[in-house]
């Protein structure tokens, strides 16, 4: 919710133990992010000629937050026959009532249109980088940081478990992810001064952020849209959720802990063992925290809590967000004394720095394009929609969280996911004798915990990118971890259906 590093290249994986089969990850080497992301969407092209193609009607709906979303109307689902000529293959051919198939065209204009499509969380992410510029060049989260690094010297777990939980509550709270895309240098400083690795500081800011924004409790992006459109009243069933959030945050600070552990007794044992990890390229320097930073600190605390505020109440979106983040930067600078222009300066640097974070969701946004494009987003969706019906409460349950977590794939976007399914899980929820709040909390938990490894999630992608973590590094490090969420997830839907939740 970077400066601008490629994705470290693959380094030779040492023997040590095992976390899954270590023969598979030997043999997986994933390209650049960009290159994996344009394979997927060439790969999806392709399906737009194989996958039947559907469509379902869609109107606009204002949910009980005062936002306005186009959700597909249930029971509108209607079969379309394959449009397919030489010109359709090349450039793309139109036929009224039919469905044509992605082109070479549509392939190629995928990246730029999702670009379009994605605009506002791109330009979000330079809006934010920007900020964090500015607080950089203050000497502020400097100062902080070595601060919390004295503080916790002697006691690495401690420091841990606050900012994992700290991280997690604003994801589950206020659906923040992109937000900490420019923390992910910071928490490589805390990681390395507190002698772990690369993952470890990743899976700081990645994890406690994923992790909380599939235990969602009143997350504006995904369970207040999912309720609003199930007719849930909002914030209804917290108390369940609070429980899961903190099951999810134990299992997951555990994995963590237990990780840094093995690798502070062996550091052969680290999945990117041999890594020359350096944290020279942040220039980071010595600061002492001064009243100045105190101030800094205190007003963009004030302005953050009063942007979570309005995000809650007053239906806020990304360019009202974007705005209050410009005001945390204004107020920095001002405080700081920072002429006007060492501030743009430092503000220009850190958009510099997100560059590639905001390149990447573009790029993933090409995916959902071309599935729309060929009509078979909603064909995939009817048909497993149809399919549940077929189970009893207990396994369709089970199913909506396989089926959320399957679509996460092709819609990582939380807002998006849910204008599509929810219409279709809610009075399907209905027919399986399941609660409507089961079928979001469903929707959240499937939606949210496969963001950790799902290639199609720029927050990922970005974030890897800027750690310089190879992405087949960081799955086998956090696939086992993704098995016991999901695990988890699916004993407390066993347990809400039980209870009627």
């Amino acid at each position: 919710m970077r400066g601008p590093l490629p994705p470290a290249q693959p380094h030779p994986i040492i023997q040590r133990e095992p976390i899954l089969n270590k023969s598979f990850f030997q043999r997986l080497k994933v390209p650049h992010v960009f290159v994996l992301l344009i394979s997927v969407i060439f790969v999806c092209s392709v399906l737009t000629y194989i996958i039947p193609s559907g469509n379902y009607e869609r109107e606009k709906k204002t949910l009980a937050n005062g936002q306005s979303k186009t959700v597909v109307k249930p029971g509108s689902f209607t079969k379309l026959s394959k449009h397919i000529s030489s010109e359709g293959i090349i450039i793309g051919d139109s036929a009224e009532g039919k469905a044509s198939p992605t082109s070479i065209l549509g392939f190629l204009t995928a990246v730029p249109r999702g670009m379009e499509q994605a605009a506002d969380i791109i330009f979000f992410i330079f809006i934010v980088g920007g900020v964090f510029g500015i607080l950089m060049r203050t000497g502020t989260i400097t100062a902080l940081l070595h601060k919390l690094l004295a503080r916790f010297s002697d006691s690495g777990p401690q420091l841990t478990i606050v900012l994992m939980v700290v991280l997690a509550i604003g994801g589950s709270t206020l659906g923040m992810g992109e937000e900490f895309i420019p923390l992910v240098p910071i928490f490589l400083i805390v990681s390395k001064e507190l002698g772990y690795d690369r993952i470890y500081g990743l899976a700081l800011v990645n994890l406690s952020a994923e992790v909380g924004f599939a235990a969602a409790t009143t997350n504006p992006f995904t369970v207040q849209i999912a309720q609003g459109i199930a007719e849930v009243p909002l914030g209804s069933g917290i108390l369940f959720r609070l429980i899961f959030l903190a099951a999810c945050l134990i299992l997951a600070i555990t994995y963590v802990l237990r990780y840094g552990s093995k690798i502070k007794r062996d550091p052969s044992k680290s999945i990117m063992a041999g890594d020359d990890f350096s944290i020279a390229e942040h220039d980071v320097k010595q600061e002492q925290l001064t009243s100045a930073h105190i101030w800094i600190i205190l007003s963009c605390g004030l302005v953050f809590g009063l942007i979570l505020y309005a995000v809650q109440t007053q239906g806020w979106w990304l360019a009202e967000m974007g705005g209050g983040f410009l005001l945390m930067g204004f107020i920095a600078a001002a405080i700081a004394r920072l002429p006007l222009a060492e501030a743009t300066k430092a503000f220009v640097k850190g958009m510099e720095e997100m560059v590639v974070a905001a390149l990447v969701v573009g790029f993933a946004k090409g995916i959902q394009v071309v599935l729309m494009d060929g009509q078979i987003m909603d064909s995939i969706i009817y048909y497993a929609a149809a399919g549940l019906q077929d189970f009893s409460r207990f396994f369709a349950a089970e199913g909506m969280l396989v089926f959320q977590t399957f679509l996460n794939f092709f819609i990582p976007s939380g807002s998006g996911q849910a204008a599509v399914t929810m219409p279709l899980m809610a009075p399907l929820s209905d027919v399986l004798g399941l609660t409507r709040q089961t079928a979001v909390f469903a929707f959240t938990c499937g939606d949210g915990f496969s963001n950790t490894i799902v290639p199609t999630s720029g927050l990922l992608m970005a974030m890897l990118g800027l750690a310089g973590v190879p992405y087949e590094k960081w799955l086998r490090f956090v696939l086992p971890l993704l098995l016991q969420l999901l695990a988890l997830a699916a004993i407390f839907l066993a347990v809400a259906v039980l209870i009627g939740y």
